[in-house]
């Protein structure tokens, strides 16, 4: 018959589905903390927890010292006892002695069962939100536990989720035990396991919808471009083919629109638009308006304002384009990314009729349309009584728009472009600096320092490039008069802007003395090549090479007079180093002139014995200090037997 500490051993084996090692190792932990709680052993006294793994009893072990007589047992341990244990044992060893009580195994059992489901929960914890963490963004499908007024809470298999009441599709109704399908828009920890909130609102829901059930769009044949929703109410998405002979709409629609009739059942009925994509912004519109017809489409992309579309509508279908409580023209506008203005084709045709008289952009162009404009102001008149317009009347007054608002699109674009000309000609009369100087350092008074600020101007290079465009921007300011306006300007002009040098100037002369300095140094770097070119020719016993390094006219004699005596060669040599001194201003003496490598005199000039003069060893160098900016010679002399190396300097 299995102990009690076997069987709960086994429990929490198939319970948790952890590893029967990493198991082990929690319940003999908590087999050392029961066994220290139950006899109070100090904390000093090792103690250790053994299971047997076929039996499943427990064990535990105590740290005892070997004595001759016991006198405390719970931390001594005789002598015969121990060598029971261990026959090499000697007094005053320390052992670890089996100390296991009689009743350990249900203390134990308990114990450990207790830390294991601990540790056991917070892994389960652990492994729940490394899960649900790496489908964030994803759809999963769930059961609803339970309803509250604040949220549902939907079963997600070994996780519950929470779907808040800002995340609910409006009008949707739950009911206990229902399958739901929703997108997990965050996962965070707490203390009581992974918190995982669920959405069926986000727009990234149908995105995830749509891919789930057209192949085309998971198979990359077509792209989700931009959606835009209301939940409950209506969506627009707007998809693109990737491939040619691929119908993007009808892809997502589907065979009599079974596709897309799915995903409206599970978003509760919310009516979905699907339109195709278009890289031309008056097309894509006009497209994103629909279920409405649309007669024009005039797009107005001012840098201040943002990016505008006029959009002009049969007046029949003024209603559809903006849609019940605005929804249509919303979605319109998120997912096209342009602010839209709907007007009907005859409020259109009223307001172009009144900027031809009040425009200065339409100049001139109410000759131009001549007998057109007589049969607008006839057919608006007609409007205005209430009597009927015919088809070949609307689209006299659809052609009349047209004309005049791409004329003014046309000159706010000519506007603009001049706008920015002047712009770019203003910054370069304004100093760099003027962009980095505060308004407060300029000198203004604190009135007008304050209504600068508050309407948006940071420093003097900004207003002075609206000084320069336009001084009614300024004086537009509320409370801004021209006595204000007068000293600002004042205070611009008095006011005198540090100057940075530029780096690319220094830099110039930076390389420009680099140049000269080369440039000084190169026939310094020339001839002393040539000397050490010499010198070592007459160091190695070679005639050729020396009198390679000599002009050419040169070398030409000396090449006859290959076999000469080493005397005549000698000779030569003293002229060349003569002519290299020469050029560089340097007087030289003729005896050193012929101790560039050390050479011994006696052996290498035989022929100059009877001069009867022992030549001392000399090293010589010609250099060029840039620092001085002269040429040196430098000879380096062996002073004595022991002396080193020194250097003298010859200007």
């Amino acid at each position: 018959m299995k102990s009690e500490f076997a069987l709960a051993f086994n429990e929490i084996l198939e319970r948790s589905g952890l590893a029967r090692e990493t198991v082990i190792e929690a319940i003999q932990a908590a087999m050392v903390s029961a066994y220290r709680r139950s006899v109070s052993i100090s904390s000093a006294q090792a103690v250790e927890a053994r299971i047997d793994l076929n039996t499943g009893e427990p064990h535990v072990y105590v740290e005892k010292e070997v004595v001759e007589s016991v006198e405390n047992p719970m931390t001594e341990v005789a002598l015969e006892e121990a060598r029971k244990i261990d026959p090499e044992v000697q007094l005053g060893d320390v052992i670890l002695v089996d100390a296991t009580p009689k009743d350990f195994g249900r203390v134990a059992a308990q114990t450990a069962k207790q830390v294991i489901l601990q540790r056991l929960r917070e892994a389960e914890r652990d492994a729940q939100y490394d899960e649900f963490v790496e489908r964030e963004g994803d759809m999963v499908h769930g059961t609803v536990h339970s309803i509250s007024p604040q949220a549902v809470t939907i079963g997600l298999g070994r996780a519950e989720a929470i779907l808040p009441r800002n995340q609910q599709i409006p009008g949707e109704r739950f009911r206990v035990r229902d399958r739901v399908r929703v997108y997990v828009l965050e996962v965070r920890k707490s203390t009581r396991g992974p918190i995982i909130v669920v959405s069926r609102s986000h727009p990234h829901m149908l995105r995830r919808l749509l891919e789930m059930e057209v192949p085309e769009i998971a198979q990359g044949l077509v792209e989700i471009k931009a959606i835009a929703r209301e939940a409950g109410k209506r969506a627009k998405v707007a998809v693109a083919a990737l491939r040619e002979g691929v119908d993007p709409v009808g892809a997502c629609v589907g065979l009599r629109g079974v596709r897309i009739q799915s995903i409206v059942r599970d978003l509760n009925d919310e009516k979905i638009d699907v339109i195709e994509w278009n890289p031309d912004p008056e097309t894509f519109i006009a497209k994103a308006l629909s279920p409405a017809r649309v007669s024009g489409v005039y797009l107005d992309e001012d840098p201040e304002r943002g990016k505008t579309a006029i959009v002009v509508v049969p007046e029949d279908q003024l209603s559809l384009a903006i849609g019940r409580a605005g929804v249509n023209a919303r979605l319109a506008a998120r997912l096209t990314g342009w602010r839209i203005d709907i007007k009907s084709l005859p409020e259109a045709a009223t307001e172009s009729l009144q900027a031809l008289e009040q425009d200065p952009l339409l100049t001139g162009m109410a000759k131009e349309l001549g007998p057109m404009l007589e049969q607008v102001e006839t057919i608006l008149g007609k409007k205005a009584e209430g009597r009927p317009v015919t088809p070949e009347e609307y689209q006299i007054l659809s052609r009349f728009v047209d004309r005049v608002q791409r004329t003014l699109v046309a000159g706010r674009n000519e506007e603009r472009r001049a706008r920015r000309e002047k712009l770019e000609a203003l910054r370069e009369t304004i100093p760099p600096t003027a962009y980095e100087t505060p308004l407060e350092e300029v000198g203004i008074s604190t009135r007008v320092l304050t209504l600068l600020k508050e309407a948006g101007y940071e420093n003097a290079g900004q207003v002075m490039e609206d000084l320069g465009i336009d001084e009614d921007k300024i004086l537009a300011i509320q409370g801004f008069g021209p006595k204000a306006l007068q000293e600002l300007k004042d205070k611009l002009a008095a006011y005198t802007f540090p100057v940075v040098e530029e780096p690319v100037e220094v830099e110039a002369e930076v390389e420009a003395e680099v140049a000269e300095e080369a440039a000084a140094e190169a026939p310094v770097a020339a001839a002393e090549a040539e000397a050490v070119a010499e010198a070592e020719a007459v160091a190695e016993g070679e005639a050729e090479p020396a009198v390679a390094a000599a002009e050419a006219p040169q070398a030409e004699a000396i090449e006859g007079e290959a076999e000469a005596a080493p005397v005549a060669q000698v000779e030569d040599l003293e002229k060349v180093f003569e002519s290299v001194a020469a050029q560089l201003h340097v007087e030289v003496d003729d005896e050193e002139l012929l101790d560039k490598e050390e050479i011994e005199p006696e052996e290498e000039l035989e022929p100059k014995k009877k001069k009867g003069k022992k030549r001392k060893k000399v090293m010589r160098r010609v250099e060029y200090d840039p620092d001085l900016g002269e040429t040196i010679v430098k000879r380096r002399r062996k002073r004595g037997e022991g002396d080193l190396w020194e250097d003298d300097f010859e200007f």
